[in-house]
This record gives structure tokens, sequence and C-alpha cells, in this order.
């Protein structure tokens, strides 16, 4: 299987979603949430993370970089936010389908963005993972990035 990572497409919004919510579960904030407290006001952690990309497409589309087969279908992507001003760059969502992980898609979505980010200007670039997230933990670290922090998430019920 060839694959080619192009831009993205307003038609892959979709897509991009069904692959996040497939490749996220063990590694989202919004599912840890659901665990201790169940679903949030009729929201699961699913329909949260679908509006996490949402909100990635509507901010940057120009940023969004995807994962194609030669036969068309879309199987990862990765999101990036420069910052004009402080020349950092985000990269807040990046996920491949589980079916085609392992095979260096990842790599190919974090090189695309990286030069993405290096072509808007920017001098740095960051990305957040999860201490559960054992596969990111080894994988930012081989694509040049460094730990600079951890960061504890911590939630309240605040009734009513």
């Amino acid at each position: 299987m060839e694959i080619r990572i192009r831009g993205y497409r307003e038609e892959d919004r979709e897509r991009l979603k069904e692959i996040t919510i497939a490749a996220f579960p063990g590694v989202s904030i919004d599912r840890a949430i659901e665990e201790r407290f169940g679903v949030l006001n009729g929201v699961d952690w699913a329909a949260r993370k679908r509006q996490s990309i949402d909100a990635d497409c509507d901010a940057h589309p120009d940023g969004i970089r995807v994962a194609e087969t030669d036969e068309g279908e879309v199987i990862g992507y990765i999101t990036t936010r420069p910052n004009r001003d402080s020349r950092l760059g985000w990269i807040p969502n990046m996920a491949v389908d589980p079916a085609c992980q392992g095979g260096g898609i990842g790599r190919q979505l974090m090189q695309a963005a990286l030069d993405y980010l290096r072509a808007a200007g920017m001098t740095h670039a960051k990305i957040e993972t999860l201490v559960t997230n054992e596969r990111g933990q080894a994988f930012y670290p081989s694509v040049g990035f460094v730990e600079v922090a951890r960061q504890i998430h911590y939630v309240a019920e605040l009734g009513g």
C-alpha cells in the first residue's frame, strides 16, 4: 500500500473524527473523565473529542496534513496551529487508523507537520501527551521532541 501525505480538504472532516475516536480511547483526557464521573450532561467523551477536531479544522485548516492510500482512503492526520508571535507551533491532534498503525505513517505525518511549521516561520514545535500514552512517549522523542514538563489534570464536580 502506497501512502501520500496531502493537505486537508473539508470532505475529510468526518473521517478525521472517525479515526480519532478509534485511536484515542486509552489516551484521552475526556475518556478518563468519563471513566471517573460518567457521561457528562449527555455528552460522551467521543462527542467532546470530535468537537476538538472540529475546532482544529475551523481554526487552521491549512495546517492539517492527511495520510491517504493510493486508493484514496484517509488513514491518518495531524493538525497544527502556528503562533506567529512566539513562533511556537502547536500540534494539538494526531491519529492513525489503528488498522494501519506501526507502518511509519505517523512518522510521515509528523515530518509533514514539522515541515509545514518550519515553512510558516516557527522556530519550535510543541506536542502534549498523557502518561498513559506509552506509544506517544516513545515516538515523540524519536522525531526530535524533548520532554520539558509533566502536567496533572484535575476535575471537580460543581453540582447543580
